[in-house]
């Protein structure tokens, strides 16, 4: 099929109602599910409750390798597939819901600014912590990313995956940086969140936006996962007592 007609075809789709038996494909939450993917299906989970609009959680062990971007969480709604929170907002959104229609031009580009932020700090200080630190590696995420398969192969592919997360982490500058200077962006991440919320119940407005939604998901993730130490937590405890944890 060409682009074109591929085009055609998602946008016939996208006009379509919301069905009632959508789905959202994560891995196996009890026992291989990462902080980062967590977080980043709930931040999805989240988005589609404030839209009301129902979708049936599906834990696969190799929801990773199915999406169509190898990046989870990913939902089938009807004949379509749209992986990672940024194209399912514009996806819903072709569907005639969003969050952030009442913001203006310029709301719209600091909610980007400050999803940018979230993502280029928290989610990246997550994935460091995953594969980078080497207590967290050893203790939680080798054991718990291969857990469905059978040895060798569950560590020929934790292996593979932390290979590719460092080569990330040096391509981004992020390579030689300490834990310490890491839970630091983290620190001012979340500063920069708690300043912009002040004493407000949501970002924006009275309503939640999908920063919103991508906030909850991975403070509420951060908190209630247990870690080899305290410290990513106690980081995000700031913002999270303020309206961010309405939604808890």
């Amino acid at each position: 099929m060409s682009l074109v007609a591929e085009a055609f075809v998602s946008q016939i789709a996208a006009t379509e109602p919301w069905p009632e038996n959508a789905t959202l494909y994560q891995q196996l939450r009890g026992e291989q599910i990462l902080l980062s993917d967590n977080a980043a299906s709930l931040a999805v989970q989240a988005f589609l409750q404030m839209c009301n609009l129902p979708v049936k959680v599906v834990c696969r062990a190799n929801a990773e390798y199915m999406s169509p971007s190898g990046k989870v969480p990913f939902i089938h709604v009807g004949n379509q597939v749209v992986s990672e929170l940024g194209p399912i907002v514009q996806f819903v959104k072709a569907k005639g819901h969003s969050l952030s229609d009442g913001l203006d031009e310029v709301q719209k580009a600091e909610m980007k600014a400050y999803m940018e932020l979230v993502n280029n700090m928290l989610l990246t200080a997550e994935l460091y912590l995953q594969w980078c630190d080497e207590a967290t590696v050893g203790e939680i995420t080798i054991a718990r990313y291969g857990s469905p398969y059978p040895w060798p192969l569950n560590h020929i592919l934790a292996y593979q995956k932390q290979w590719e997360v460092k080569r990330k982490m040096k391509a981004i500058g992020w390579g030689n940086k300490t834990l310490d200077q890491v839970l630091e962006d983290v620190d001012q991440c979340c500063q920069a969140l708690s300043q912009r919320l002040g004493t407000q119940p949501y970002f924006f407005n009275k309503q939640p936006t999908e920063l919103d939604a991508l906030v909850f998901g991975h403070l509420y993730t951060i908190l209630t996962t247990q870690l080899t130490s305290d410290e990513l937590s106690e980081k995000s405890w700031d913002v999270t007592q303020k309206g961010v944890c309405l939604f808890l």
